[in-house]
């Protein structure tokens, strides 16, 4: 594709993470914000006058039937994810979605299906794995800076005060695993390789049934284990500490990074800072959409990758749940 062309992107739905979206997809120089839709008129052209946007739309359809755009941003309620990454492929949209992408696996196969047959990216949106802040920790590993991998701890949590906050009603995927507790899940995937043979979790459950507070582990094959927890009522807490036979990488705030993100290496007594390049939270996952879509390249997070992480997490549930 010409060097020059740009994605025009549509926003499906106007949900708060679309403030950090928005931005990195003006940002980007080989994308175009167009339209947003809600589902009421009403709506979508109260959102496009706040946000500058130049085209708003009264329904998810007739943004989809709009041969203008060319992918959609879906930020809609965890369960409407799958059922509306469906419909944009099949009208012939590339997709960004949030994550999770699905709440079961044969969801993700039916999305991976509608790819293939419309020959469009479908990506979920985990910004962290395309950061630079995840990169050096990928580097370090592969450089030996802690020896042989052996143990990952992570965890996700703050204190969620809004009760009506669709994280807490469960027919729209709420939960703190599907929310926060999939960010050290896929992380540790990630950087072992492969999914956990075994995983054990436990949970803390509303009266309405979705998990407040979800801790869990995970063995992988060869022995290597993994321990997180995430929730809804603890104070804010973003970490990961990736232990080796002869030292220990620990990344404050890598999942959605900010300046306050650092990533230390520790050898024995010794403690120094790895450096890594500052960029902004969302910036690599629109740069890594744009090209997929106009160039062809395969997406960083494939839909392989998606598939482990809702997996895992479904077994973690499945496990709580006895």
């Amino acid at each position: 594709m010409p060097a020059d062309q740009r994605l025009r992107w549509g926003v499906l739905g106007t949900a708060r993470i679309n403030r950090a979206v928005i931005p990195a997809i003006r940002e980007s120089s080989r994308s175009t914000l167009e339209a947003v839709a809600s589902r009421t008129i009403d709506r979508a052209r109260e959102y496009a006058a706040e946000w500058n946007i130049p085209l708003a739309i009264g329904s998810y359809e007739a943004l989809l039937a709009d041969p203008r755009i060319d992918a959609v941003y879906i930020s809609l309620p965890n369960s409407l994810h799958a059922e509306w990454t469906v419909r944009a492929l099949e009208a012939g949209k590339h997709v960004l979605c949030e994550k999770p992408l699905a709440l079961s696996v044969a969801e993700v196969d039916e999305i991976a299906r509608a790819a293939r047959r419309a020959q469009r990216v479908a990506a979920e949106a985990f910004m962290y794995r395309h950061h630079p802040l995840t990169h050096a920790v990928q580097q370090a590993i592969r450089d030996g800076a802690i020896g042989e991998l052996r143990f990952i701890r992570g965890a996700f949590t703050f204190p969620l005060t809004r009760p009506a906050d669709v994280r807490f009603d469960r027919a729209l995927g709420g939960g703190s695993l599907w929310d926060v507790g999939c960010y050290p899940v896929s992380y540790a995937c990630l950087l072992v390789g492969e999914a956990p043979s075994d995983v054990i979790g436990w949970q803390e459950t509303t009266s309405s049934g979705i998990d407040l507070a979800f801790a869990g582990m995970l063995r992988f094959p060869g022995g290597l284990m993994a321990q997180f927890d995430c929730g809804f009522r603890a104070a804010f807490r973003a970490d990961m500490e990736i232990v080796g036979t002869t030292g220990t990488l620990r990344a404050e705030r890598p999942f959605r990074t900010a300046p306050e993100s650092r990533l230390w290496l520790t050898n024995g007594d010794s403690t120094e800072a790895v450096p890594f390049e500052a960029e902004g939270a969302y910036d690599g996952e629109i740069r890594d959409m744009s090209a997929a879509a106009l160039d062809g390249c395969a997406p960083r997070v494939g839909l392989a990758e998606s598939r482990r992480t809702v997996e895992v997490i479904t077994r973690l549930y499945a496990s709580a749940g006895t």
